[in-house]
């Protein structure tokens, strides 16, 4: 079921939100001290062209540079990241088959705005850490 999800997904929005996590990210790693916020971006951009079968977990080892890391990232780039996901959220709910997609899509806007801090894994294994 999640790879017919993942596809249907990929069609309608993940294709599309998968390239602003990319130009993002390229934007940020136009500077040395913005290579760690691109890398974020890259990393979200892929959980965000296939969603299911992943979760987000919190990292309790994340410290005081996640917080600041944080409160840039939503100055930089997270808010409108945000949005993306607020709009085709609401536009995918219009429909029954797009129901699911939406709720995924409201789903990602926590680990959009506040990336740092988080892991992403397979739902089969989400109390696996490295």
């Amino acid at each position: 079921m999640k790879t017919i999800l993942n596809v249907i997904w990929l069609v309608l929005c993940g294709l599309w939100m998968f390239l602003g996590y990319i130009a993002a990210g390229l934007l940020l790693c136009i500077t040395i001290i913005g290579i760690p916020f691109g890398v974020a971006a890259f990393r979200i951009g892929v959980y965000a062209l296939w969603p299911f079968g992943y979760t987000v977990l919190d990292r309790h080892d994340a410290g005081g540079g996640s917080l600041v890391g944080n409160v840039l990232w939503v100055i930089l780039a997270g808010w409108w990241l945000a949005l993306g996901h607020i709009f085709t959220g609401i536009a995918l709910c219009v429909t029954i088959i797009g129901i699911p997609l939406g709720i995924a899509n409201f789903k990602l806007i926590p680990v959009s705005l506040m990336p740092f801090g988080k892991e992403i894994v397979r739902t089969d294994e989400p109390f696996a850490t490295r």
